[in-house]
């Protein structure tokens, strides 16, 4: 297969660990016979301080020329730190998935056993926890009709049938290649937007007659998420909601830096970590670099390339068997290893493999 991959580095330590995403995926392609085409384009706050714009026109020319988008991070305490900033690196991230329509976000979030003992929660709750999280990306508040002065603010919370029907449809198609299980989290108790999304969840489920669909209100998600992670199969939930719940699911695996994610949607798909920028790792060499390169074996699973991600699994799960580990996930006594190194030693196992 020939793939035109748009790389977008973005902020911080972005591109550190787009280097070996880069690396990772070279390295597949050579050895399962495909071709790969880059092509770089700048984002978040490099790009506010190069051209003004998070997302400039040349950049979604760059993502719509893409087959994919590999990216990385954005964010700057510049922006971090000045409420009256008018333009931010995190609009670039809203203008990306609005402009190539990126409605469904897809984070897996799952343990890897060697890694269990840095988790918050008891490894015998934790241990075999095996979820995907989808999040419904444009539409709800963060895109809803805005207004704010000195004494009131309000962001409207708007969802429409044919946006919720068709995250629906992906989290179905999920369930159904998965444990065939289903949970719609809503807040259908005092949402009108909520219960929108549960009376079409419940108009569809019988077209999906081998899943089981049940319900939870978003404070029992939270909660169970916590309690009973393994409960959960395929979670699918609105905007802001599944900003909260990923992201707590995130942190029950150990590290945040072990987590891709899939944005999918009407144009190009966007594979990434779930991580931020962390800034304050910029040019340290200490940024866990396998998030990135998972989601490039998301990437390639994607694309039905099942082995070539599989492979990419293997290395990980390899690396991190042999103690191969940045700082934040490395055992006591363990060799020190940068991101470099890390990345390295997975494009050295892909050759031999």
């Amino acid at each position: 297969m020939d793939f035109k991959i748009a790389v977008l580095p973005g902020d911080g330590i972005g591109p550190e660990i787009s280097r070996q995403g880069v690396d990772v995926m070279s390295a597949v392609c050579e050895k399962f016979g495909h071709k790969v085409d880059y092509k770089y384009a700048i984002c978040g706050a490099d790009a506010i301080d190069k051209v003004g714009d998070p997302f400039p026109e040349e950049t979604y020319e760059t993502c719509l020329w893409a087959d994919a988008v590999l990216f990385s991070a954005v964010g700057d305490p510049k922006f971090d730190n000045n409420p009256n900033a008018k333009v931010r690196p995190e609009q670039g991230l809203l203008a990306m998935r609005k402009k190539l329509g990126l409605f469904a976000n897809i984070r897996p979030v799952e343990t890897f056993k060697c890694l269990i003992h840095k988790s918050p929660l008891r490894s015998e709750l934790v241990e075999g926890a095996d979820f995907i999280c989808i999040r419904e990306l444009t539409g709800g508040m963060y895109f809803g009709e805005k207004y704010q002065d000195n004494d009131k603010a309000y962001d409207t919370n708007a969802y429409t049938r044919p946006e919720i029907e068709r995250i629906l449809r992906v989290a179905y198609e999920y369930a159904g290649r998965r444990r065939k299980h289903l949970t719609v989290v809503d807040k259908a108790n005092v949402l009108a937007s909520s219960r929108l999304w549960r009376q079409i969840a419940q108009e569809m489920a019988p077209q999906y007659p081998d899943i089981t669909t049940d319900f939870m209100y978003v404070d029992n998600a939270a909660m169970r998420m916590i309690q009973e992670p393994r409960f959960f199969d395929v979670m699918v939930t609105e905007n802001t909601f599944g900003d909260i719940l990923t992201d707590e699911g995130s942190v029950i695996t150990g590290s945040m830096g072990l987590l891709p994610s899939a944005s999918t949607g009407e144009k190009t798909p966007v594979f990434e970590p779930i991580h931020g920028s962390w800034p304050q790792a910029k040019g340290l060499d200490i940024a866990n670099p396998l998030a990135q390169i998972l989601s490039v074996a998301m990437l390639f699973e994607y694309f039905n390339l099942t082995e070539e991600g599989a492979l990419i699994r293997r290395a990980v799960n390899a690396s991190l068997d042999a103690d191969v580990r940045t700082p934040e996930i490395q055992v006591e006594g363990g060799a020190k290893y940068g991101t470099k190194a890390v990345g390295e030693w997975i494009v050295n196992y892909i050759n031999n493999a």
